[in-house]
């Protein structure tokens, strides 16, 4: 129950970064005046996850979201390194030693522990991700600030 708060909490704040950026609705970006934190994407992230926890085996939920997560790290740890080669010039504010050694096992592992979920539940992972690719190219796009002209 820990980690569903914590996953709730950290939903609504990037729910809240990615309506800033133009990605969903600006609804989802609004800040409560008292509380200071994003209501909107509070109430909508605590209503699906309440309506998915009713609908959805916990423990199937539970490797949902570390499919997510796994994917997500190995991702990164596939950034760093296209960055480290495509744009050695950034600014680097820490260090990561043996970064072509660790980062390439990083992403290794995680995509080994994902695929071990995957091959059970691929058919949930994929249809969670059209729906987000739905929601992405149908509204994000358009409403991207990536694609609108800087003043």
């Amino acid at each position: 129950s820990s980690v569903v708060l914590v996953m709730m909490m950290g939903q609504t704040r990037i729910a809240y970064t990615i309506s800033r950026d133009g990605l969903l609705p600006k609804v989802f970006g609004k800040v409560h005046k008292r509380f200071r934190t994003p209501y909107w994407a509070t109430i909508v992230v605590g209503v699906i996850a309440a309506a998915l926890a009713g609908m959805v085996p916990l423990n199937v939920l539970g490797e949902l979201v570390s499919m997510g997560t796994l994917l997500a790290f190995a991702t990164v740890c596939v950034g760093v390194l296209i960055l480290r080669y495509t744009r050695p010039e950034l600014p680097r504010p820490f260090r990561v030693p043996l970064v072509w050694v660790i980062c390439p096992l990083g992403a290794l592992s995680c995509l080994f522990l994902f695929w071990q979920a995957f091959v059970v539940h691929w058919h949930l992972f994929v249809g969670w991700t059209v729906l987000g690719l739905l929601i992405y190219f149908g509204y994000g796009i358009r409403h991207s600030k990536l694609n609108k002209p800087s003043a």
